[in-house]
């Protein structure tokens, strides 16, 4: 790991905190996302759990919702899934009424059918992200640098060389912002290509208004066997590295391709786009409903979840 990093530092063994985590995540075979590993799920060994990892009712919920929303019948439509995990993709040997199920997996050729209903559950906050500071009177790019000894430490690489995005100025005295623009370019590189259909994503994410006033922290952190640190320099390549997603950002770059775009809670979405589907549940066995309570209820996935969806005819 320690020679995949030098290979992005200058001569002085520092590298940007983007440099940094796209290697701690995607470096081939050591990278966190790159070697075999169980890292999502429940079980003890593994590193955090999602929507997914809740049973089969995540995936009859997605699909109910889908259906909903299509302008036309099911059956017309690839099911693409983004960052689908190995054998645990949505629809991995379930029925589902589409015409083809496509699982994608992390570092995959993004290329999308010309009728698509394109699923990712947690794949624009696994994308690098670049870090800045305020400090006395401009915005300053954080970074990594590599000491003589190994050891990884945080520095400052000068100023924040981008207009984009239009950071606030004056800020307060050690402001610091996690910026997710490579999310932003994951997302617009599946929106330019030209296919019809629905785009639905479920991840944690905030404004820009809260972003940039609000978190003076920054949203970055780790985890590893469900423990969330803020030591992103520990361990690279055996721990997952995130930050909350902009939804301003997000809903622009598919809003630029001619989507119509929509916001909501991951309970607001689920219950108006997934009744039926709910209804089902809510007959079925206690360990389904149970799951239900935990995706729908504000206290767990409810509100800590968001969904960005939007349609392009």
């Amino acid at each position: 790991m320690l020679h995949a990093l030098r290979e992005w530092s200058d001569e002085q063994g520092r590298l940007s905190y983007r440099d940094f985590i796209e290697t701690a995540l995607y470096a081939p075979a050591i990278g966190y996302y790159r070697r075999p590993a169980e890292r999502v799920g429940t079980k003890p060994q593994a590193d955090f759990y999602t929507s997914s990892s809740l049973g089969p009712i995540f995936a009859d919920l997605i699909t109910a919702a889908a259906v909903k929303l299509l302008p036309e019948a099911p059956e017309h439509y690839t099911f693409v899934e983004i960052a689908a995990e190995p054998e645990t993709g949505l629809l991995h040997q379930r029925e589902h009424p589409f015409a083809d199920y496509r699982p994608l997996r992390l570092g995959s050729e993004l290329k999308i059918p010309s009728k698509s209903v394109v699923f990712a559950n947690e794949w624009l906050d696994a994308q690098a992200f670049d870090r800045v500071v305020f400090r006395e009177g401009s915005w300053r790019e954080r970074g990594v640098q590599i000491r003589g000894d190994g050891q990884l430490k945080e520095v400052e690489l000068g100023p924040w060389p981008h207009a984009y995005p239009a950071l606030p100025n004056p800020a307060p005295e050690g402001y610091e912002l996690d910026l997710p623009l490579v999310a932003v370019e994951a997302l617009r590189a599946v929106a330019a290509q030209e296919w019809q259909g629905l785009f639905i994503t479920c991840d944690y994410g905030l404004l820009w208004e809260a972003m940039a006033y609000e978190r003076p922290a920054g949203t970055a952190r780790t985890y590893t066997h469900h423990r969330q640190s803020n030591d992103l320099l520990a361990q690279p390549g055996e721990q997952d590295i995130t930050c909350h997603v902009c939804w301003d950002w997000l809903q622009d770059a598919l809003e630029q391709h001619r989507f119509t775009t929509r916001l909501e809670r991951q309970e607001a979405f689920l219950v108006q786009h997934g009744t039926a589907a709910i209804e089902r549940a809510m007959q079925d066995n206690r360990l389904k409903r149970g799951a239900l309570q935990e995706l729908l209820h504000p206290q767990y996935f409810g509100s800590k979840f968001q969904v960005l969806w939007g349609r392009r005819d």
